[in-house]
C-alpha cells in the first residue's frame, strides 16, 4: 500500500460509530482505494469495532492517518470536495458524484493532490468544514430523505472513482465454455431438426412446406445459442426420436 497522489484521500471527519468506519474501509478497498484519514473519531483510535468491520479491509485501517482537525488532514491538498446533501448559504460549485469524481481524476492526473470530505453520521459536515473545500458533491437523494449514511456515502463515492479509472462492462453474457454457437453449428443443428420433422410428417399440407421450412430456419437465426445449447438441442432431439421408435 502506498499514500500515491494518483487517487484521493477519503477524509472521514469526527466519524462517531466504529463499525461505520469499518465499512466505509471496505467500501473503499471494494473499489481499489486505500487512502483513509480520520479526523478526531469520537471513541479513540484505533477503534475494535472498526476492525471488526472492515473484514479484509482492516489494512486500510491500519494505515490510515489520524488528525486532530480538518485543516490538518486536509492541509496537502490542491483540491478538496466536500460530500453534503444539504444547501448552504455558500458560493461553491456543486457537482454530482460521477462528475466529481471525473474532475477529481483529471486534477490528480495533472499532478494535483485531493481529499474528499465526508462528515459525521448525525450531523454531516459544519459549515466550518465545507467552507474550506473548493467544490460540494451533491448525491440526487429523495428530498424527503436526504440523509445518508456515512460508509454508503463513501461507498458511492469509491463506485464513482472506479468508473472513471477502470474500464467498467455495463453488460455481458458468460456463454460458457464454448462460446457462441458458429453460423455452421446452426446450420447443422437447423438440418437435424428439418430432417427429423419431415420423418415426423411435421411440414404437411405439402404447398406449405417450404414456407414452415423457412420460417423455422428463421427462428434458428433469430436465437442467440452458445455451443452448450446447441449440444443439447441434437442430445434432445435424438432422445425424443429414440423415445417414439420405441427400444430398439
Amino acid at each position: 500500500m502506498t499514500d500515491t497522489p494518483r487517487q484521493p484521500a477519503f477524509v472521514l471527519v469526527r466519524p462517531q460509530m466504529g463499525e461505520n468506519i469499518g465499512a466505509a474501509a471496505r467500501g473503499m478497498w471494494n473499489f481499489g482505494l486505500d487512502r483513509m484519514r480520520v479526523v478526531d473519531p469520537r471513541d479513540g483510535w484505533p477503534n475494535p469495532k472498526a476492525a471488526a468491520m472492515a473484514s479484509g479491509a482492516g489494512r486500510l485501517l491500519d494505515a490510515a492517518q489520524v488528525f486532530a482537525d480538518t485543516p490538518a488532514a486536509i492541509a496537502d491538498a490542491t483540491h478538496v470536495y466536500a460530500t453534503t446533501a444539504r444547501p448552504r448559504d455558500m458560493t461553491i460549485p456543486v457537482l454530482s458524484p460521477e462528475r466529481a469524481m471525473a474532475d477529481a481524476h483529471d486534477r490528480l492526473a495533472a499532478g494535483e493532490r485531493v481529499a474528499i470530505l465526508f462528515g459525521p453520521e448525525r450531523t454531516g459536515l459544519e459549515n466550518d468544514d465545507i467552507a474550506r473545500a473548493n467544490t460540494v458533491i451533491t448525491v440526487p437523494v429523495n428530498p424527503e430523505f436526504p440523509s445518508l449514511n456515512l460508509a454508503q456515502c463513501v461507498l458511492l463515492a469509491a463506485y464513482e472513482w472506479r468508473r472513471q479509472t477502470a474500464e467498467v462492462v455495463h453488460e455481458a453474457i458468460d456463454t460458457g465454455r464454448g462460446g457462441w454457437a458458429s453460423a455452421g453449428e446452426m446450420e447443422i443443428l437447423a438440418r437435424h431438426w428439418e430432417d427429423r420433422l419431415d420423418e415426423a410428417g411435421f411440414f404437411f399440407p405439402e404447398h406449405k412446406a417450404e414456407g414452415m421450412r423457412r420460417n423455422l430456419r428463421n427462428l434458428w437465426s433469430r436465437m442467440p445459442l452458445t455451443q452448450v445449447d446447441v449440444r443439447i438441442l441434437h442430445g434432445a432431439l435424438r432422445q425424443l426420436v429414440r423415445g417414439r421408435k420405441g427400444p430398439e
